[in-house]
Formats: structure tokens, C-alpha cells, sequence
């Protein structure tokens, strides 16, 4: 069994599927791991350290050649995979809906893809979750990414010049990333507020300290979706929230979005007209740029200013923590494989629950019917 661990191609992608943490595990269930060399160097890994743990580090076409699986952060492009063996794994975050045709190639290519974002969370999958660690750190790099363009300090300060008020910030979409905003930015010091379409997160934001701005008594909250993700709202919730964030947002200094529905461009929560009633000098920070956008006029890959207040736009926003956004990566791919590794196989194999949940082609075949309905 070869594990071919490849270098990133994507533009601005600094991260890595495997470490000589995870490559030492590999080997020691019995596989061949292979690391395409460079391939760790922008996450601070360099390919001795690969060796030391006992991969094979060499180009890209004898890192690929008699692969069993291949693990990527994002999906390698089909041409690029010359000498995978047929019916090979290809094991990363896929971007299943944005990237179908990408999908379809593997499918032709005769590659079984598995898509790790489409993870069901359950319990026992909770340590192979990339989303769940990727969002955890794009929280916590989304704070310091406003304070470094938050012209102000985040704390209350008291100094014999004069007191020094604490900023006042808002996360809006309260799941791993909105968590881990809120705990930031009250490390920090700030003044935390967030709000989420599901009642359930009320009690997960006051247990970090934070106030919790919610819509009251209105029908059809419609919030509580599958896995841990929020589903669309009844037009009165939609307008009665925004009436509310309309009233918050305006005393806010930093204002972090991160809001994504599976398969859907991200939902807008601040329109124009919000950030203008902003004060000059505050920031919003939108982790959904790259999915359409939580805020009107934010630009993926750019900080843009619209009514004195800077709208942040980073891609990728893992990639800009590469060595433990690697390092967490690489843990779920590993965990993952060695649930099902079989000993006498000497391979993984999959069952119906998570296989049939991940699996986007086999045969041949695009077989999810996530990508069928």
C-alpha cells in the first residue's frame, strides 16, 4: 500500500496533507509513504524531516507512480496525477459543488475521490473532520486579521493619560470559526457580542462570556439544520434580523461574518447601507468571501474600504497558519484512514455510513447523491 503525499498547486495554497508526525503512523500500519519533495516547505516542514520519519522524498512522477491513495489539502488536477494506479484513492478537501468538472474528471480517470468536507459529524468522526479544525483557526486568525487593520487597541486600558475604551466586537454565525472568534476576541480584551439563526448556540455564546443577540418571537425560525449547519430563514425571521443587526452593527468596531450553507452561495448578512452606518475606522472581516460573500462589496484576496470601514476578504484563510493548519489537517487524513485500516489487507476499507457519505466516483462513476439530486 503507497501513500503518495503531493505538493500543492493552487494558487496561494501554503498547507500540507501530511506531516512526519502522521508520515510515522502511515508506516507504522504497514504502508509505503511517498512525499513529493518541497512539498512541506511553506508549512515549515523540510523534506529531511520527511526522510528522518521514513518516507521517500523524491519528484513529483516517483511520488505518484503505484499510488494506492493520494492525499491532498485541496484536489489535485487529474492531468497532474500520471501514474496513479487505477481505482486509486484521492483523498483531500474536493470542493465537490464548486469544482463538478474536476469531479467528473476523476470519475473518468477511473480514480475513486473522497471529499473529507462531506464528513457526515457524527460522533465518531468528530477527529476527521477538516472543517471543524480549518474553521477553528480561521476564527482565531479573523481576529487578529482586524486587529492588524483596527486602528485602535482591542482592551480597555486605564493609564494616567486616560482611559482607553475596549472595542466592540460582533461575530455573526456562531459555529467552529464564530466560537473560536468569540474566544479571541474576548482573550483580547474586546467587548464580544455574536448572533446565529440557531436558538441552540444562545447558551454556547453566554458560556464564552459573550452577549447574545437574538431574534424574539417571531415564526418561522426555520435555523436547525443537519449537521450542525444553519438552513434558510422565513422572510419575517429574515427581516426581523435584520432590523435587529441593523441597530447592533451600528455601535460595533470589528464585525466578523462566517456564515456558509453546504452546496449554496453564502448568505448576505450586511448590505451596503449597514456598513455605512458604521463608524469610521471599523472593520469587518467576511470568512464567506470565498463562497460568495456574507458582506455586500467584500472582494475575495483583498482588504477594500467602502464608507471608512475596511472590509477584509482573505482567501484561504487556514493557509495563513500553514504549519498547524497542516498539522490538524494531516491528523484528520490520518485518523480517517486508520479507522478502517484492515490489518490483513493491509489497506483501509470503508464503511457504508462515512464511505458512502465521502465518495463522489467509483467505476467510473459519479456516485454521491449529493452531486446526483
Amino acid at each position: 500500500m503507497k501513500i503518495a503525499v503531493v505538493k500543492e498547486q493552487a494558487a496561494g495554497e501554503k498547507r500540507v496533507a501530511a506531516t512526519p508526525e502522521t508520515v510515522k503512523k502511515f508506516i507504522g500500519l504497514g504502508a509505503e509513504v511517498a512525499v513529493e519533495a518541497g512539498a512541506g516547505l511553506t508549512a515549515s516542514i523540510a523534506d529531511g524531516d520527511y526522510a528522518a520519519a521514513g518516507a521517500t522524498v523524491a519528484d513529483r512522477a516517483a511520488t505518484l507512480a503505484g499510488a494506492d491513495i493520494v492525499l491532498g489539502v485541496q484536489g489535485p488536477a487529474p492531468e497532474s496525477l500520471a501514474g496513479v494506479k487505477p481505482g486509486a484513492w484521492i483523498v483531500a478537501g474536493l470542493n465537490p459543488f464548486g469544482e463538478r468538472a474536476r469531479v467528473d474528471a476523476y470519475a473518468a480517470a477511473g480514480y475513486e475521490a473522497l471529499a473529507m468536507e462531506f464528513m457526515p459529524r457524527i460522533t465518531r468522526a468528530q477527529s476527521m473532520d477538516i472543517l471543524s479544525s480549518q474553521s477553528n483557526l480561521s476564527g482565531y486568525k479573523a481576529v487578529l486579521d482586524a486587529a492588524a487593520e483596527y486602528g485602535k487597541a482591542f482592551p480597555m486600558m486605564m493609564t494616567a493619560a486616560g482611559t482607553v475604551s475596549a472595542a466592540k466586537a460582533f461575530i455573526m454565525g456562531v459555529g467552529v470559526a464564530g466560537l473560536q472568534a468569540i474566544a479571541t476576541a474576548r482573550r483580547l480584551g474586546a467587548q464580544v457580542s455574536a448572533t446565529d439563526v440557531r436558538a441552540a448556540t444562545k447558551e454556547q455564546i453566554e458560556s464564552l462570556g459573550a452577549k447574545a443577540i437574538f431574534v424574539e418571537k417571531v415564526a418561522g425560525i426555520e435555523g436547525e439544520g443537519t449537521g450542525g449547519y444553519a438552513t434558510e430563514m422565513s422572510e419575517e425571521y429574515k427581516a426581523a434580523q435584520a432590523e435587529l443587526v441593523s441597530a447592533h452593527i451600528a455601535k460595533q468596531d470589528i464585525v466578523i461574518t462566517t456564515a456558509l450553507i453546504p452546496g449554496r452561495p453564502a448568505p448576505r448578512l450586511i448590505s451596503d447601507a449597514q456598513i455605512a452606518t458604521m463608524k469610521p475606522g471599523s472593520v469587518i472581516v467576511d470568512l464567506a468571501v470565498e463562497q460568495g460573500g456574507n458582506v455586500e462589496g467584500a472582494v475575495a484576496g483583498e482588504v477594500v474600504e467602502r464608507h471608512g470601514v475596511k472590509i477584509v476578504g482573505h482567501r484561504n484563510v487556514p493557509s495563513r497558519l500553514a504549519a498547524d493548519a497542516s498539522a490538524l489537517f494531516s491528523r484528520n487524513l490520518f485518523n480517517f484512514l486508520s479507522a478502517f485500516w484492515d490489518k490483513e489487507k493491509g489497506a483501509p476499507v470503508l464503511d457504508e455510513e462515512i464511505g458512502n457519505a465521502i465518495r463522489l466516483t467509483q467505476g467510473g462513476k459519479v456516485v454521491n447523491e449529493r452531486l446526483l439530486g
